[in-house]
């Protein structure tokens, strides 16, 4: 189950569904309120893991594997320590334990992601510039109107939720009642979700491997697809140890 961030939906993973749908069974979501999913009423992290769940039980999939970057990486962290029967593998991409590690307040992170809509443009509009300053490579032309076109399919009104929910994140406390294997993925150059965050992830995490990916920005999956899906693809496909089924 593929879990986008912020600036993106479900169609952010398509390298990554025609990489891997041969060898899985490979589903990719539009959070609430993005694309073509439906609003809460509050948008919150127990919310999205609930709904995560309850896409699940629509789906009849016991436990899945969840694949979630940087927001969306949040979304899977609280789904298993929500949900933890459900959630057989973690693969955490460029996202972090809590909100503000940096000293960012929320106040001025919220500020500074609103600003464009509050000049009236939608997510529309400043797609490409956003997706071009968090990333450190240059993406390819075809991947990257693939992105700006995603990012489009977000309505001002999903946006915003989505903007008041992140800074409430915070998993720090509960990473250690998270036993299921988990594979961690940073940029090297990733300044939204710095190397830093991502090693903090894998010494709370009891089961964690770490992969930094060299000259990479903030969209692991898009600046660097080919090294991403083998990660992800190797990770998977490994036998579970006897430790990942204790607590279901």
């Amino acid at each position: 189950m593929f879990l986008h961030g912020l600036g993106g939906t479900r169609t952010a993973w398509d390298p990554q569904l025609r990489a891997l749908t041969g060898r899985f069974r490979c589903i990719a979501w539009d959070m609430p309120g993005y694309g073509a999913s439906a609003s809460l009423a509050e948008l919150t992290f127990p919310a999205i893991a609930d709904s995560l769940a309850g896409l699940l039980d629509t789906l009849e999939v016991e436990t899945a594997d969840l694949v979630g970057l940087s927001f969306g990486g949040m979304h899977a962290l609280h789904t298993a320590i929500r949900h933890p029967a459900r959630v057989r593998r973690l693969v955490l991409a460029d996202t972090s334990p809590a909100f503000g590690l940096d000293g960012t307040t929320p106040q001025e992170w919220q500020a500074s992601r609103l600003a464009p809509l509050e000049r009236g443009l939608d997510p529309a509009d400043f797609a490409g510039g956003v997706l071009d300053a968090i990333s450190a490579r240059r993406l390819a032309p075809e991947l990257r109107s693939g992105l700006v076109a995603s990012f489009g399919r977000i309505s001002a009104g999903g946006f915003r939720a989505a903007v008041a929910c992140l800074p409430s994140h915070d998993v720090r406390h509960d990473l250690g009642s998270i036993g299921c294997p988990a594979l961690i993925i940073v940029g090297e150059a990733d300044r939204e979700t710095p190397v830093a965050y991502a090693e903090a992830l894998a010494a709370g995490l009891p089961n964690a491997t770490l992969e930094v990916l060299e000259g990479v920005g903030h969209l692991s999956p898009s600046e660097a697809p080919e090294r991403f899906n083998q990660l992800v693809g190797d990770f998977l496909s490994r036998p579970d140890p006897p430790s990942a089924t204790m607590g279901r």
